[in-house]
């Protein structure tokens, strides 16, 4: 294909042609497929009207080819820049687009990761809270019968005790009163002792030992861990008794005569008697 400059009669008069420039964008054009695809149909139409047969016969060394020439007027030619402009900025604005949505895209994920990290910290310090407050909890101690007083001290003096003395404390306790573990531990025995009635005793998380004896009733078996505060038994006479109270040791072993001082104890541990 050949673009020359149109001639002969058979030419609009007033028709103006484009050469250099605007004839080798129109070749472009239509080499891309630009032309064949111009979003306007009247544009096309235009354009393919503006493409006439010329018969102008070819050099006498040259191939005896017809020669279609282009003639473009200007306001064709602006239209067909204008469209090629169009969609450039389409190109662009749609690449500008998609870039806007992967940073958006990047900048959720990110956003969720955080939170979800967020999330797993609190979950986090919220069970080192609990295990915190749980130990604290297991590591307290607290009076056996709540709010009750010693009737009797630690090795007071007497025929009451074989040993001649009082090997632990009484608490002021009336018959089906409550008795709790003072602290943590595992029954190491429930049931009859002999002098001490209905008892139990309990080996403690820290290796000493506690009893709890003159017991109406023995609420725990062997073998069973114990918290501060759970229900041990409920307060009696049974045994070497005089009346309804709570016989209370504290003990370096679970054998008889191993025993200390329980008032001390209670306060070493922190509990007011």
């Amino acid at each position: 294909m050949a673009f020359t400059r149109a001639t002969g009669k058979h030419r609009a008069p007033g028709r103006m042609t484009r050469r250099g420039a605007n004839i080798a964008g129109v070749a472009t054009l239509t080499a891309a497929g630009v032309i064949g695809t111009l979003g306007s149909p009247a544009l096309a139409a235009d354009l393919e009207a503006a493409v006439a047969e010329d018969t102008t016969p070819a050099a006498p060394d040259s191939p005896a080819t017809p020669v279609r020439a282009i003639v473009i007027d200007d306001s064709l030619a602006a239209e067909i820049d204008a469209q090629a402009d169009a969609q450039r900025l389409a190109a662009q604005q749609a690449a500008a687009a998609k870039a806007a949505a992967e940073t958006a895209a990047r900048a959720e994920a990110e956003a969720k990761r955080k939170a979800e990290a967020r999330a797993k910290e609190i979950r986090e310090d919220k069970e080192r809270a609990a295990r915190a407050a749980e130990r604290e909890r297991l590591n307290a101690y607290r009076l056996p019968v709540a709010g009750s007083p010693v009737t009797t001290g630690y090795r007071t003096g007497g025929g009451l005790w074989s040993s001649g003395s009082h090997s632990g404390v009484d608490f002021r306790a009336a018959s089906g009163t409550s008795v709790v573990a003072v602290g943590a531990g595992t029954v190491v025995e429930a049931g009859w002792g002999g002098a001490y009635g209905n008892n139990v005793v309990i080996r403690m998380n820290d290796g000493t030992y506690t009893q709890y004896g003159h017991l109406s009733s023995v609420g725990v078996s062997v073998g069973q861990g114990v918290a501060p505060g759970t229900p041990v038994g409920v307060a009696g006479s049974t045994g070497n008794s005089t009346g309804p109270h709570l016989h209370f040791e504290a003990r370096t072993s679970e054998e008889y005569g191993s025993d200390i001082d329980p008032v001390a104890y209670l306060r070493a541990h922190g509990v007011g008697v």
